[in-house]
């Protein structure tokens, strides 16, 4: 049988705490690991203005106020009643699923529109933070 030393231990479990803060940090940074910038995700944010807008209902339901908004609540707006009855708040967590992929997270929603590149949702989640207000 393989006893391991103390000091041994003692050493190896020192060696893993910087790895182990590391791991934490990247954890804490938000949707897909990625800071956002606004400036930029407002220029992203025009491809959405097809469909979307800050202040106005339109094909898709409008953004003020999206982030901490219980998905599907939007007065004067039709959502499919998957959506509606989902029971999803839109954290930044939520918005960057969403917008990875919405028909795998709610497979009968009206929006068929992803954005696969993780920068980029983020810069559209930091827009939406600090403009849709």
């Amino acid at each position: 049988m393989n006893v391991w030393p103390y000091s041994v231990l003692r050493r190896s479990a020192a060696s893993l705490a910087p790895a182990a803060v590391a791991i934490a940090l990247l954890c804490a940074a938000g949707p897909a690991g990625a800071t956002g910038d606004a400036a930029r995700g407002q220029t992203l944010y025009k491809g959405c203005a097809d469909c979307h807008s800050i202040n106005e209902n339109g094909v898709g339901p409008m953004h003020k106020g999206v982030v901490g908004r219980k998905a599907g609540s939007v007065p004067g707006y039709d959502y499919s009643p998957d959506l509606k009855n989902s029971g999803i708040v839109w954290t930044e967590e939520n918005l960057d699923k969403w917008l990875t992929g919405p028909q795998a997270m709610v497979p009968e929603t009206k929006m068929f529109f992803d954005v696969p590149d993780a920068q980029d949702r983020a810069d559209i989640i930091a827009y939406l933070k600090e403009k849709a207000r």
